[in-house]
């Protein structure tokens, strides 16, 4: 189908080609006069552009001329020409699309031209690879070419202090990994003072490695966990507590909001309980938070009406439907309120602080691009994913390797056997031959049977990144023989040593087929660089993973049939066509759940965008009496229209629940009675109180002064906002990992997890809201103020040993008898991992 709309329409890669080489042309014309301009008139080049942009004109006009600077500026300082087809894919990168080029053609020097050219808007370029150590080295060559034009260039390391990072954010171009840009995003959420955000706006970022970064850890969320503010201990010492409490005396209930407040002689007797001087001192929001949520769990939840409990879970019933909501969680501590009540162990003291998949980061940046010499068979994911179209830049020279057929043996034991023999008989001649395997133990076995032959290797596992490339950049010498993991010693390029041309370039074994494609092309990829010869064979057994998955029985039958030797192969193109085929199938099962685990997110991700953003305006903001105040009126509306409603009328008002809230929430004893409130409409009720409760604010703030009042927000409004959101992300992990149970009555799972997500939001905004209302009005504050962080983030190494200061990436691996992550319902082996 694909070959037809080209016969009709054209090649659209070779139109964009055809396209771009006509400024290429127009760069290769100003050479000669950029040849005869001196350092100091090339380096003027960066000021000229500067002022050139102020005045009007744009990136795009002035890319021609800042791509002839950057390549006389290479030459001069590393005495490397950038080729046409490099100029290309800088244009390309430019563009906000994915520049596919091969291995050894160069990339890194590419992102110099779109980086330099976008670095002149003064508003910060990222560039973006997979590991440190290539970070560090990038930066530190090509820091030659943009400081002798003027630029400068930052390393951003996770090893970095909060200063250097700073730093490093300021710098004209950035350098680092996928991981810690992404970190630093959630870090700078966080913060408790705006000096303490290290980036700024996001706005064009060239992704090295792009379909490493943006698919392979896309299933991959970054985390920052950490142990918040409360231990096990402080909801059994709060449920101990309530357990003496006696109804109307030391506390009253408003059942229709399903709410509960300490009376002054509850709060006398939990200051006496707890041995504190005032429980509305703002030290004692924690207590206080940890005391309402233990007095709910008792008053106002009702075993069997409104949870179960079940194998010592705690299960919410619906109340409208009364079944059980496998899965969902209440937030901001009700859960674990209801199971020190119940007596049973209390869950996840320790919680996510912060969360974002790769793909919502980086969709982010206004402009994002990247390259990778493997992109076009992911071109569908890329496309829909990111709106990034894929450009495949043709090689400066000829490809010259050659790509041998599959040999497919009986048994993964006679496999391996036949690729020693292989590597035997060409480390003989002195062919270097690096042998591609899927996994680190494949990697020690071939290594064991080799050291039994006698034949000297190295073996990588991309665990040490700085070693292994400069193991990967000798693979290519006269007798070399290396193994390596598919992603070991990845954006080193291999030269290959004297008289190695000779004997057929560097030669690759792939032990086994992986399930993607590109990750096979990857291999091969390693040999061929720049028009080298090469050549590349993968070796299979019917007992691989991908083999057993998709029909390895017919072969094997086939095989038996025919009489076929445990050592005798299959060298067959059908045999490859069909691994290819099944690899197809596999990749799309793949973007598939990639797609789902997104639509998840993404629900997420628009709450986060609004937390994030009120609370940057709230760190920014030098007065936010306004926003405070926009949060009391709501609480104010709520608890008038849910007492007083408008359809009934107002003799049967409870005016006496609205003055019991009111007075324990936002006035002071005795300021509102029922007599105050008597004879008015629901919008006069809503305006008496709402004066009162101004007047207070202002009497407060004359009492401590404008400026601490405006610290006293702050410190309030961040508190509440960090709290519940923590609390709110733990509930939403909680509902999405038990929202695929939903999908046996019938329902489907994403749209349930998008209407709860939302519902949630909401009442997680009115207990911000709440939370605002009564501390603002009622707490009791210190000379000095102080922001603290609501909870401490730390990360966890995979091994479960608490690694301090570094976040956790948490695989998402979906096990084959789990529920498939679409909602189907079905295990996943029976639906998206099927055959």
């Amino acid at each position: 189908m694909l070959g037809l709309v080209k016969k009709i329409f054209g090649d659209p890669n070779e139109k964009e080609l055809k396209r771009l080489y006509k400024q290429v042309e127009q760069i290769n014309q100003l050479e000669p006069d950029f040849q005869k301009l001196s350092d100091e008139q090339l380096r003027g080049k960066t000021d000229e552009f500067k002022a050139r942009l102020e005045k009007g004109e744009t990136l795009d006009d002035l890319l021609p001329e800042a791509f002839a600077t950057v390549r006389e500026a290479s030459k001069r300082t590393l005495g490397m020409r950038h080729f046409d087809v490099q100029l290309i894919g800088g244009m390309v990168l430019h563009e906000g699309k994915i520049a596919e080029m091969r291995t050894g053609e160069g990339k890194t020097l590419v992102a110099t031209l779109p980086a330099y050219l976008n670095a002149l808007a003064g508003e910060g370029v990222h560039v973006i690879t997979v590991n440190d150590y290539l970070a560090s080295t990038q930066s530190e060559q090509m820091s030659q070419v943009y400081n002798f034009l003027g630029m400068t260039v930052g390393c951003n390391l996770n090893s970095l202090s909060h200063e250097q990072k700073r730093e490093a954010y300021a710098c004209d171009i950035t350098y680092g990994t996928n991981n810690e840009f992404g970190f630093d995003y959630l870090r700078d959420n966080m913060v408790l003072y705006k000096e303490q955000m290290v980036q700024r706006p996001l706005k064009y970022a060239i992704i090295d490695e792009v379909d490493s970064i943006l698919i392979d850890e896309a299933r991959t969320p970054l985390i920052i966990s950490g142990q918040a503010a409360k231990s096990t201990q402080l909801y059994i010492a709060a449920d101990r507590f309530v357990r003496m409490l006696v109804p109307e005396t030391d506390y009253t209930v408003d059942v229709k909001l399903k709410n509960v407040a300490l009376t002054e002689e509850g709060v006398a007797k939990a200051e006496r309980a707890f041995g504190i001087e005032n429980l509305f001192d703002h030290q004692h929001v924690t207590l206080n938070h940890h005391i309402t949520q233990a007095l709910k769990a008792h008053v106002i939840m009702k075993r069997d009406v409104d949870y179960v409990v079940e194998e010592d879970q705690v299960i919410i019933v619906d109340e409208f439907t009364g079944r059980l909501m496998t899965g969902r969680r209440y937030s901001d501590g009700l859960h674990q309120a209801i199971e020190a009540k119940e007596q049973i162990k209390i869950q996840n003291e320790s919680m996510t602080l912060a969360t974002i998949t790769f793909q919502n980061y980086f969709r982010m940046y206004r402009k994002l691009s990247g390259m990778t010499g493997t992109a076009k068979t992911e071109e569908e994911e890329f496309s829909k994913i990111y709106g990034l179209q894929v450009i495949v830049i043709p090689t400066n020279r000829p490809m010259l390797r050659q790509d041998m057929p599959d040999v497919v043996y009986k048994t993964e034991k006679s496999k391996f056997n036949m690729v020693v023999e292989e590597i035997a008989a060409r480390h003989a001649r002195k062919q270097p031959v690096l042998v591609g395997t899927v996994s680190i133990e494949k990697s020690e076995y071939i290594s064991a049977l080799l050291k039994k032959k006698g034949i000297p290797h190295k073996v990588l596992n991309a665990k040490y990144h700085e070693e292994e490339a400069a193991i990967v950049a000798m693979a290519g010498q006269a007798g070399a023989v290396t193994i390596a993991t598919n992603m070991a010693g990845r954006g080193t390029d291999i030269m290959l040593g004297e008289g190695v041309a000779e004997l057929g370039g560097l030669h690759i074994i792939g032990t086994e087929r992986h399930e993607s494609r590109r990750i096979d092309n990857q291999l091969r990829g390693r040999a061929g660089r720049q028009g080298d010869p090469g050549s590349s064979q993968f070796f299979i057994s019917l007992e691989d993973e991908l083999m057993r998955r998709f029909g390895s029985d017919n072969i094997k039958n086939l095989m038996d049939r025919l009489g076929f030797e445990e050592d005798q192969p299959i060298e067959s193109k059908m045999v490859s066509r069909a691994i290819e085929s099944a690899q197809k199938r596999v990749e799309g099962n793949n973007f598939d759940v990639r797609k789902i685990v997104l639509q998840y997110d993404d629900v997420m991700n628009q709450q986060r965008t609004i937390i994030y953003k009120q609370r940057k305006e709230v760190l920014e903001s030098e007065n936010i009496r306004e926003v405070v105040w926009g949060m009391i009126t709501p609480v104010i509306q709520r608890i008038v229209e849910a007492h007083c409603p408008k359809d009934v009328i107002p003799e049967e008002w409870d005016l006496q629940a609205v003055v019991d809230y009111a007075n324990v929430t936002f006035l002071q004893e005795g300021m509102l009675s029922v007599d105050d409130l008597k004879d008015k409409e629901q919008d006069e009720v809503i305006e008496h109180i709402t004066k009162l409760v101004e007047q207070l604010y202002n009497e407060r703030e004359e009492a401590m002064g404008a400026e601490t009042m405006r610290e006293f927000e702050k410190v309030v409004t961040l508190r509440a906002v960090d709290s519940k959101w923590m609390d709110h992300i733990d509930a939403m992990d909680q509902l999405r990992q038990g929202i695929h149970l939903r999908a046996y009555g019938g329902t489907d799972p994403l749209r349930e997890y998008q209407f709860e997500g939302f519902e949630m939001f909401e009442q997680m905004i009115e207990t911000i809201q709440e939370e605002v209302t009564r501390y603002i009005m009622k707490a009791v504050v210190e000379k000095n103020l102080e922001r603290e962080a609501v909870a401490e983030g730390q990360a966890v190494d995979p091994k479960g040993e608490p690694a301090p200061k570094k976040p956790v990436r948490r695989e998402e691996k979906v096990g084959r008898n789990d529920l498939c992550p679409c909602g189907s319902g079905k295990k996943y082996k029976q639906c998206h991992g099927a055959q």
